[in-house]
C-alpha cells in the first residue's frame, strides 16, 4: 500500500469511528486524554496502541507485531499488517479500541 493509500485509509478509518479527530500533517496521528493512541510513521506503516491482551490477539491472528516509529519501539503500540488492513472495519474498531485504552489513563500532557 502506498503511503498515499495508507493515508486515505486511515482518514476513512477515522471518519467511520465517531469522537475521533485526525491530527497531524506529515506523519497523521490520533489522540486523546494527553496520549497518542495512532500513527503513521516515516516507513509507511501504521500503529495503533492497544491493551497487552489486545495485542497478544492480533499477534497470533495476525503476526502484528511492534511498532517503531524513528527507531524507537513505542511501547503498547501493534503494527498494523497489510493483511489487517484489508480486513472490512478492523481498523475503525481498533481505532475505538484505542481511543478507549488511553482515555482510561490518567491523563497526559507536558511535564514542567
Amino acid at each position: 500500500m502506498t503511503r498515499d493509500d495508507l493515508i486515505a485509509h486511515f482518514e476513512q478509518a477515522i471518519a467511520a469511528a465517531p469522537g475521533i479527530e485526525r491530527k497531524g500533517k506529515a506523519n497523521p496521528y490520533t489522540s486523546a486524554n494527553g496520549h497518542m493512541f495512532s500513527q503513521i510513521n516515516k516507513d509507511d506503516q501504521l500503529g495503533i496502541r492497544l491493551p497487552k491482551p489486545r495485542q497478544k490477539e492480533l499477534l497470533d491472528l495476525y503476526g502484528a507485531g511492534p511498532f517503531k516509529s524513528y527507531g524507537a519501539t513505542m511501547r503498547d503500540y501493534v503494527c498494523l499488517t497489510e493483511e489487517m488492513l484489508s480486513v472490512s472495519g478492523l481498523t475503525e474498531t481498533l481505532l475505538q479500541e484505542g481511543l478507549a485504552f488511553v482515555s482510561a489513563m490518567p491523563p497526559g500532557g507536558k511535564k514542567t
